[in-house]
């Protein structure tokens, strides 16, 4: 049995324009949750790629990373389920949406939201790392994106089987 503890990875688009954050409002077993744009790493990906994806899938608008807002780790506790996440927040710049994209499954919409409306629906952000990447953007934290180094053997995706 491999008991080494493994993070799931997560990245997150923290995406502000005009004074207003981009959310997304997605099904979750816990109801209609609000959340970053946000999703798993994939395979064969940076962080840098894999947060560029997710906005796109999450919210239909292209997203290009311009500097990294933090690193995180975070509990989530359901059930048996324990599961601990390690998310990498980028902001960034974001285009319009694209009308011939569909949100991804489980988005139900995404809301353009004040600093304040953010703060004020708190109960239903999907995890507690919503309001603090947006709060650490707002506080101006930016480190440049070679602070996270991807080495190209992860670029070549996942390890194939010896044939």
């Amino acid at each position: 049995m491999d008991t080494r503890w493994k993070p799931s990875v997560t990245v997150a688009a923290i995406i502000e324009r005009d004074g207003r954050y981009l959310l997304v409002e997605e099904h979750t077993p816990e109801g209609l949750r609000l959340n970053n744009p946000a999703g798993h790493l994939d395979p064969g990906e940076s962080p840098q790629q894999g947060v560029e994806r997710e906005a796109v899938e999450e919210t239909t608008c292209t997203f290009r990373a311009e500097a990294l807002v933090g690193i995180y780790l975070s509990r989530f506790q359901r059930g048996e389920q324990d599961i601990t996440y390690l998310r990498f927040a980028y902001c960034g710049s974001v285009g319009d949406p694209d009308p011939g994209r569909q949100l991804d499954h489980g988005i139900v919409r995404t809301l353009w939201m004040t600093p304040e409306e953010v703060r004020a629906s708190a109960d239903r952000h999907r995890s507690p790392l919503v309001l603090r990447c947006i709060e650490d953007h707002l506080a101006g934290r930016r480190w440049p994106l070679d602070a996270v180094f991807t080495d190209a053997s992860v670029l070549q995706g996942p390890a194939q089987p010896p044939a």
